[in-house]
């Protein structure tokens, strides 16, 4: 196995990595940053567009756009030429509130999840969305400090999500009507109370197993489809944010980090990070529908 940083320059607060199985490149964002940023492997070049507030999270898109959540709501974007065309804001209510997680179903409906920014609200006030390909905007499911860890399965039928504010740390599992797009039968997966780590972003590999990044462990953890710790990948930052499986096999594990002012020296922290020769093939995340 073989850990590698592939982008030398450090994100403030690196995030939402995703492969484009199209284009064969990485996008992810840089929150703080106010940045997309879009990685080549074949090149080692990574390229980056400013974006006007925070960025949260992000989607693929089959005409080659990208569907951003960003701090006022859902918009499109376009590389090529620059074009950002803002969707709607469900939260034009909590202008303190942004987007930072989120993912796509197996029917190409974005889940995004909110979070308060700044100071820490005296009740949770983040909520997981879907959004559907007419962009009909649905909130789904209450009560979050900080919203993390969305992923399915490969069959699509089970949903997980995590909330990884301090108090919380916990991951939960839902069984996930594929048809409809509403998850029931709320369960706790893991309590990351006793792991080095909190539960950040999350992904499901080829096998059905979750993998969480253990921010502030320094570790991506792989569970099983029950719960239970099956492996664990020590890596060279403290906080690393999520991960994406990438490659045209999607062999390759690409972590995203940040920089945490106040805490001990962290050399490569922001980096984003390539694993390669882990043993693990990901699933091909779908494009939003819309």
């Amino acid at each position: 196995m073989d850990i590698e940083t592939v982008v030398s320059e450090p994100a403030k607060l690196g995030e939402s990595p995703m492969w484009s199985a199209v284009e064969q490149k990485l996008y992810w964002v840089d929150i703080d940053g106010r940045a997309l940023h879009r990685f080549d492997p074949s090149t080692g070049q990574d390229e980056s567009w400013p974006m006007p507030e925070e960025i949260g999270c992000i989607a693929t898109r089959t005409d080659n756009r990208v569907l951003l959540g960003l701090r006022n709501g859902f918009a499109n974007f376009n590389p090529t030429t620059g074009e950002l065309i803002r969707l709607l804001d469900p939260e034009a209510d909590k202008p303190d509130n942004r987007f930072n997680d989120g993912t796509t179903d197996a029917k190409g409906r974005f889940w995004g999840g909110t979070m308060r920014m700044g100071a820490p609200a005296e009740k949770p006030e983040g909520a997981f969305y879907r959004l559907d390909a007419d962009l009909g905007c649905h909130r789904m499911i209450d009560g979050f400090w900080t919203t993390n860890g969305l992923a399915f399965s490969p069959d699509g039928r089970t949903l997980y999500l995590s909330d990884s504010n301090a108090k919380v740390r916990t991951i939960w599992a839902f069984d996930y009507d594929l048809d409809a797009g509403v998850p029931s039968n709320r369960r706790v997966f893991v309590d990351t109370r006793d792991m080095a780590g909190r539960p950040d972003g999350g992904a499901c590999d080829a096998d059905g197993c979750y993998w969480m990044a253990g921010i502030g462990g320094g570790e991506l953890v792989r569970f099983t489809p029950t719960g239970k710790v099956d492996r664990t990948i020590k890596v060279p930052v403290r906080n690393p944010t999520k991960i994406a499986f990438g490659g045209r096999a999607l062999d390759v594990i690409h972590v995203t980090s940040l920089q945490r002012a106040g805490d001990p020296p962290d050399p490569l922290a922001g980096r984003l990070i390539a694993i390669t020769g882990a043993g693990v093939t990901g699933m091909a995340i779908p494009p939003f529908a819309g």
